[in-house]
């Protein structure tokens, strides 16, 4: 399997895993969030009812904003977005990454919305989820075993004896013609 088919497989796969257990209320909506390479989009969904409460996009002339494919630009959509959500009467979320890594211009979007006034319940427990990969990270590089340099190693001399593990004669054989 490509590289290219590979990481679509594992971005259908997390989409689902994340869905799963997040679902959009009038009181909590989902705070759904589409990354391309040009531009970044958010909005809040109420699953119950089917209706987007609010949206913020960087595609179009409306947002301002010269490039929306870097950090600076998701961090003023998720800014635009708690203001759109407090007009409305939202002040809680349930972030929803979909199949995006919380990373990056992901991990930007839902800071600014919390910094703005939104309160995006599942956005701890992914940092705190974050924090314990990377210390666990640390720990495994401290515990890496030694590499030894190409020459060292068993002697060429030792080692499985040739022919050990092979089966001694109890096949019948096959008539030669």
């Amino acid at each position: 399997m490509n590289a290219q088919k590979l990481k679509l497989k594992q971005s259908e796969r997390r989409r689902y895993r994340v869905r799963k257990d997040i679902y959009g209320t009038p009181e909590r909506p989902r705070l759904s969030v589409f990354r391309s390479n040009l531009h970044i989009s958010a909005q809040l969904i109420d699953d119950l009812n089917g209706v987007t409460v609010a949206a913020a996009t960087s595609a179009g002339k409306k947002s301002g904003l010269k490039n929306g494919a870097n950090i600076k630009a998701a961090t003023e959509i998720g800014k635009k977005l708690a203001e759109a959500a407090k007009a409305k009467g939202v002040t809680k979320a349930a972030f929803d990454r979909g199949p995006f890594r919380f990373h990056g211009r992901i991990a930007a979007l839902a800071v600014a919305a919390t910094e703005a006034g939104l309160v995006c319940t599942d956005l701890e427990a992914m940092k705190a989820k974050q924090a314990a990969a990377l210390a666990q990270g640390e720990e495994a590089k401290g515990k890496q075993a030694e590499v030894k340099p190409k020459g060292e190693g068993k002697p060429k001399g030792e080692g499985k004896p040739k022919g050990e593990g092979k089966p001694k004669g109890d096949f019948p054989m096959k008539d030669k013609k």
